[in-house]
């Protein structure tokens, strides 16, 4: 243990003498994490908050349209601008200025209106409630003219179309029960029918016992970032152990009864203080400076202990590539770009930057493979699924595992390089 200190106590040192790497080490992820989620946070905000502008012609000029144009106001999707020439419209939606335009026939809420007034009379009448009718001239039926903008995605249209289909749906049965109750003659003010939807959908998130926290841009980020910035300490880490080699040191080292697993369970305990450190930084910063600057608070009440224990494991991984880097490497020109684009590769890979499912089918299989992919999964588990102990022991296993393989291959590639 007396050995175990004096190289922990020696890294430490290293460490802290060099001013430049702690800057790295700390300030970088954090300005890092910061403006990425500044960016993502504003774009979430653009998507959810930012109506569509789109242009109303009213033709009609009758209830028909009133409830149409306060149905899409209600929907808080779209910005409705009344626009009086239809080919003014079409014009605006051709050229880019608008993405759509809604154009409602003439003479629509009176017609509408007509055509079920008949309907009903004809079905009372066959009842024998009502006289039989006389026949009547047919009425054409209507359409609704929906101009888009030839850049928009199908999925756009899709959705506008089964929206306004809905409004109308709506509008043309609570007109048929209206009518069905004048002729009737029950009193407007108690409805004969009930015009609700009797099915409708509810969305629900599946969860254990807990109620599902609304993923945001903070929870994406902080847990995806600061194991970007564990996983970045296994420069510093190679860089150290590569000029302990170059200057001499390492061989000094070796003169003395201490074994290289001795040596790499020091820079191991300090490299995983820092790696805990980031992560405390990190959970800070979610935690007090977010609100401040109009991001998504980071709430972790109940949840502390289960965090810490995943950033544990993932900077025990860390520390372990770092390890077998450290001790392949003959020069920094080597330990220095490869740690860094292979840090950048695993964060790709892992779903750092693009959500895994949004990834090609292949790539998907791939980031499996990613350590950075299994810590990503633990803190998701823990931040949106409120999960326990026991569900995040398969990815801080696999994430254990790899420091125990790494840390052995170093040892043994130490030795077998030595022993020629």
């Amino acid at each position: 243990m007396h050995k175990l200190w004096v190289s922990t106590h020696k890294e430490l040192l290293l460490l802290t003498r060099d001013l430049g790497g702690l800057a790295v080490l700390f300030i970088m992820p954090l300005l890092l994490v910061i403006t990425i989620t500044i960016i993502q946070d504003n774009t979430f905000k653009i998507i959810q908050e930012n109506k569509i502008p789109i242009l109303f012609v009213d033709r009609d000029k009758g209830t028909v349209s009133d409830q149409v144009k306060e149905s899409l106001i209600a929907t808080k999707l779209f910005e409705v601008i009344v626009e009086g020439d239809e080919g003014k419209a079409q014009h605006l939606v051709q050229t880019g200025t608008y993405q759509l335009a809604v154009i409602l026939p003439k003479d629509l809420s009176k017609d509408l209106k007509l055509k079920i007034a008949r309907n009903v009379e004809g079905i009372l009448a066959k009842f024998g409630v009502g006289e039989e009718m006389a026949p009547n001239n047919p009425i054409a039926n209507k359409e609704i003219r929906l101009y888009f903008d030839p850049a928009s995605q199908q999925s756009f249209k899709s959705s506008v179309r089964n929206n306004i289909d809905k409004m109308i749906a709506q509008i043309e049965n609570q007109s048929i029960y209206k009518a069905f109750q004048q002729e009737i003659g029950e009193d407007d003010t108690e409805p004969l029918f009930e015009t609700e939807s009797f099915i409708s959908f509810k969305e629900i998130i599946p969860n254990t016992d807990k109620q599902a926290s609304i993923p945001n841009s903070t929870q994406h980020n902080i847990p995806a970032w600061t194991l970007f910035a564990i996983f970045f300490i296994i420069l510093p880490l190679s860089i150290n152990m590569v000029k302990e080699k170059n200057q001499g040191t390492f061989v000094r080292l070796r003169t003395q009864p201490v074994s290289y697993a001795t040596v790499l369970g020091g820079k191991a305990l300090v490299f995983l203080a820092v790696a805990l450190l980031q992560f405390a930084l990190m959970l800070l910063l979610g935690i007090y400076l977010f609100p401040l600057i109009d991001l998504p608070k980071l709430e972790v009440s109940g949840r502390l202990h289960l965090l810490f224990i995943v950033a544990f494991f993932a900077g025990l991984a860390a520390v372990g590539l770092g390890l077998l880097l450290g001790t392949i490497a003959k020069s920094q020109e080597q330990s220095a770009p490869f740690g860094a684009t292979f840090v950048v590769i695993l964060a790709a890979i892992g779903g750092v930057w693009v959500p895994v499912f949004a990834m090609p089918k292949f790539m998907q299989i791939l980031s499996n493979v990613s350590p950075m992919n299994w810590g990503l999964n633990a803190f998701y588990d823990v931040f949106l699924r409120n999960v326990g102990f026991l569900e995040i022991i398969p990815e801080i296993s696999l994430l254990f595992l790899f420091f125990i393989g790494t840390s052995l291959i170093a040892i043994v590639y130490n030795e077998r390089k030595n022993a020629v």
